[in-house]
């Protein structure tokens, strides 16, 4: 099939750099008094996402340009680099707010678990395609999908990361539905995993706190008023911003009110400056990018494409979902960013890379089949 290497998918690129640049003025009015307050600089936080925006669009542009089909011999490498760095990050990690989830690597700082959840994304969509024939049978075509789940979503829960684990945890859920594993498995390891996530979920105080306080249930130990502070102050900014929001740089929960204001609960800062009708232009730009990812994995040119295509967009799609959630109320209050919005590094440019090679999906697009082709059985140990 001829290759369009001169084609740019337009209703993917301009909401995405659109989202990325628009970030600029959102993390500025998000972050300008923490930081005039920690650095004397209010420009010192943007200034940091803007090198990582437009690094990220750069990269964005020249992955765009490399053939999809290069990332897939790549595919166990990469994930077997991210477990190797899942476990460095236990030992010599940069520990933040209870946790240890960044790699300091000079003058920048790496969090391995976004390399393994695209990594994850990659290794599936090629289990996938090469695993076609078997794919009904446990042990050849489903255990080696439970292994380096429970493998990367262990590691990260060591961190601890629990936020991160079960987006990840439902990430390969979703790939293993779509590329037709045994649904008794999958509905066997879903059942097996929730329990494991909510035994994790309550073996820590501050864990248990968030649940109970998400389902109205305080006590002296536990005032709703405190555990639900966060949450509290994210919804009074949604609602000050009302309808049309109370303009550009006016917010007021930035102001030391609303912890992680530029990061995990930037929503509700758009929500307040931009109103009811500003947040719908942010989920009706994401609705555009999910639509047109979900036509190019149906265009892919063949079943690696569209295995990864659709790993990408549900990656994306799981996370938009979670932090809207979470700023809402609608889901327990845990660290989960708003994909190309948020202020973040490492985040960012996988962000960015994951994007690309969607472009370049979409470059290569042609008529899928109808029904996934059977490959051949493959010998090589996963």
């Amino acid at each position: 099939m001829k290759k369009n290497v001169g084609y740019v998918d337009w209703l993917i690129l301009i909401p995405v750099v659109g989202l990325m640049l628009f970030s600029l003025a959102f993390v500025y009015s998000a972050s300008a008094t923490i930081a005039e307050m920690k650095f004397g600089m209010p420009e010192k936080l943007v200034l940091n996402h803007s090198i990582r925006v437009f690094t990220g669009i750069i990269i964005m542009l020249i992955i765009s340009r490399v053939d999809y089909h290069f990332w897939q011999k790549f595919s166990k490498p990469l994930l077997i680099a991210s477990v190797f760095l899942l476990v460095v990050v236990l030992f010599a990690g940069e520990a933040a707010k209870g946790a240890s989830r960044w790699l300091r690597l000079g003058f920048f700082s790496f969090q391995p678990s976004e390399l393994a959840k695209f990594a994850m994304v990659l290794h599936f969509a090629t289990l996938l395609t090469r695993k076609q024939d078997v794919i009904k049978d446990f042990k050849q075509g489903f255990l080696p999908f439970i292994v380096w789940t429970l493998i990367i979503c262990g590691l990260i829960a060591l961190q601890p990361n629990f936020s991160t684990m079960i987006v990840i945890f439902f990430i390969s859920i979703a790939l293993m539905f779509i590329g037709n594993v045994n649904l008794i498995h999958l509905f066997a390891m879903g059942l097996i995993g929730i329990a494991s996530a909510g035994v994790y979920a309550i073996s820590a105080t501050y864990r248990m706190n968030r649940i109970k306080a998400f389902f109205g249930l305080g006590g002296d130990t536990n005032p709703l008023e405190t555990v639900n502070y966060q949450l509290n102050q994210a919804l009074i900014a949604i609602g000050n911003g009302g309808l049309f929001g109370v303009g550009p740089g006016q917010n007021r929960q930035s102001h030391l009110f609303l912890p992680e204001s530029y990061g995990d609960f930037i929503f509700s800062i758009i929500g307040e400056e931009y109103g009811f009708f500003g947040l719908l232009v942010i989920i009706l730009a994401f609705a555009i990018i999910f639509w047109r990812g979900m036509i190019i994995a149906k265009k892919a040119p063949d079943n690696f494409g569209y295995f990864l295509a659709v790993g990408i967009i549900t990656t994306f799609a799981i996370y938009v979902f979670v932090n809207a959630g979470v700023n809402t109320g609608l889901l327990p209050t845990t660290g989960v960013p708003m994909p190309f919005i948020s202020y973040g590094g490492t985040a960012v440019i996988f962000y960015s890379i994951a994007i690309g090679v969607l472009l370049n999906i979409s470059a290569q697009a042609g008529v899928f089949p109808k029904t996934i082709k059977n490959k051949p059985k493959e010998t090589e140990v996963e």
